[in-house]
């Protein structure tokens, strides 16, 4: 029999427990207020306006030190202040250049920030511009933890991609005038209801993906009384070249089943083991080529997931499409549509990772995504409410120590500086969901990870099959309540977030309780808990519905 598609076998449990690793904070936290202290003051995302020759030119996001003057929010009380650079670049010593009435720029390395912006502030600059020498803006506080500071200027840094847009323009000889301030940001956007809608359709899509791609003509066979009998009086022969196709529709559901990977009580409370080892080593050594391995990894996801969601629209479509083969080395056979497929996705994830950094990368991103989880959803499924309580249990826990807990131990907290990517030069992980914030004046993103859609979804779409495989209506099945469950957690999710004062927010400790609590309340009303909490043949009797006949042979 030809494949209807290319399989990939490089481990699908591992890429699984890599994506709950990324179960992070649902939005970036907000800029608090600066507190007025001489070495204390909480460091923020700022802007950095730039005119050349009097043209004003895009602006440049930045962070502001841990001491220094308090930047203004508005521009109307910053002043547009020339740039000049310090001689020696690197602010060591006391500058050659004039420094009076300007922002000096001064370049990383030799010494302590500190000590640059004292010796550039004694040069008469207004104001300093530290520039990193590599990848984002840095987080600057005092050195040996000093609580005293001289430096009355406001300091801040950019990254050195910033760096190069003033030095292109200064090496032009052009006149470069510099505008430092810190506007504040939305708490919650407008955004966000985009990422609710991007979460719960994905957990619709992925528990509904089997009847979205059932064929027509598959569906209009299998109902027919004629193929319930012969399939029920062949059960136990050998099948005839009369059913050859038959056979083939038999085994190929028969090898997705074989796909599936059946989560116990162990390996869900191994995931989030696995989770927490994981998100300890990314804090510790997150890098640039870190995050890169986790790229690749993500595009090597998203690559199978968008290959699979594509061929099996197309062949619910059209069953002759995948009729046609071809012998490849190494491959073996393969169709022709799932070979061209591929190749389509194997060229979008390319340039996805290419221009990941672009504005509008997020689309590719969350694209890429959507697709991987569909996929993990058909992949992992649970086998009942007592294997979900597990894991969401666990997950509850980690989501809630590694965002509020993990600071009494790391004095940071990991998730969320995990999810900002502090120690990865400015590089994010991608295993999450964004969509840029509309009002932001720093044009951030609103996140949402995927181990916040995976975990409440392996509970969902086995409530779907529940229902499905009991024959029970939209409103006294579990899926409908479930999924209104999920959408509620989310909003509170963001109404925490909104209280918190942009506090990253462990989506968890929402969704959880509206998931997981939901459906143990409802089976108890129904007196149906104990169906759902011992459900061990759950997915037998999910593979006779799919058939779509009745068995008749012992008879």
């Amino acid at each position: 029999m030809a494949f209807s598609s290319l399989h990939f076998d490089y481990g699908q449990v591992s890429l699984f427990i890599l994506i709950l690793s990324s179960s992070i904070i649902s939005a970036h936290a907000a800029p608090t207020t600066n507190v007025h202290s001489s070495c204390s003051n909480d460091i923020n995302t700022i802007l950095v306006k730039l005119w050349v020759n009097g043209a004003e030119k895009d602006s440049i996001v930045g962070l502001s030190a841990a001491f220094g003057s308090v930047l203004p929010t508005d521009t109307k009380h910053a002043p547009r202040l020339p740039a000049v650079y310090t001689q020696p670049p690197n602010s060591c010593s006391a500058s050659s250049t004039k420094l009076s009435g300007s922002i000096a720029l001064a370049r990383r390395g030799e010494c302590d920030f500190l000590i640059k912006a004292t010796v550039a502030q004694a040069g008469g600059a207004s104001g300093v511009v530290l520039i990193n020498t590599e990848g984002g803006a840095l987080e600057i506080a005092c050195p040996n933890n000093s609580t005293i500071s001289n430096v009355t200027v406001p300091v801040v840094s950019i990254s050195n991609d910033g760096g190069d847009i003033i030095d292109k323009f200064i090496a032009a000889g052009k006149k470069v005038e510099l505008l430092l301030y810190s506007p504040d940001r939305p708490i919650v956007d407008y955004s966000v209801s985009f990422i609710w809608l991007m979460a719960v359709g994905t957990i619709i899509c992925a528990a509904l993906w089997k009847r979205f791609t059932r064929s027509k003509e598959s569906d209009d066979f299998s109902s027919n009384p004629i193929f319930a009998f012969v399939y029920g009086y062949f059960d136990k022969i050998v099948i005839t070249d009369l059913a050859v196709d038959l056979d083939d529709d038999v085994v190929a559901k028969e090898d997705d089943d074989d796909e599936i990977l059946h989560i116990t009580a162990w390996t869900a409370i191994g995931f989030v083991i696995s989770a927490s080892t994981f998100l300890v080593l990314l804090y510790f050594f997150m890098s640039t080529w870190f995050v890169w391995l986790l790229i690749i990894l993500f595009c090597i996801g998203g690559i199978e997931g968008l290959h699979n969601c594509i061929v099996s629209l197309i062949l619910s479509k059209c069953r002759s499409c995948g009729k046609k083969t071809l012998n490849l080395p190494l491959l073996g056979e393969v169709t022709i549509l799932s070979l061209v497929v591929l190749l389509l996705c194997v060229a979008f994830a390319i340039f996805w990772a290419v221009n990941r950094k672009e504005s509008y990368s997020w689309i590719g991103q969350d694209i890429l995504g959507i697709a991987l989880m569909i996929t993990v959803l058909q992949l992992a499924q649970l086998p009942n409410i007592k294997v979900a309580t597990v894991l969401l249990c666990c997950a509850f826990v980690y989501d809630i120590f590694w965002v509020f807990l993990s600071p009494t131990i790391f004095h940071d907290s990991v998730m969320i500086s995990v999810a900002k990517g502090k120690k990865a030069g400015g590089e994010s992980i991608p295993m999450l969901l964004r969509v840029p914030k509309l009002t932001d004046p720093y044009n951030g993103f609103d996140m949402l990870g995927f181990g916040d859609i995976l975990f409440p979804g392996l509970l969902i779409c086995f409530t779907y099959r529940f229902d499905e495989a009991r024959k029970k209506g939209v409103l006294n099945g579990y899926f409908l309540w479930l999924m209104i469950g999920y959408g509620t957690g989310l909003c509170f999710t963001y109404l925490g977030l909104y209280l918190m004062k942009g506090h990253g927010q462990p989506a968890l400790l929402y969704l959880v309780p509206c998931t997981l609590g939901t459906c143990v309340v409802l089976g108890l009303v129904r007196r149906e808990l104990k169906d759902l909490w011992n459900n061990s043949d759950e997915s037998k009797q999910m593979a006779e519905e799919r058939l779509g006949s009745t068995r008749l042979g012992s008879a």
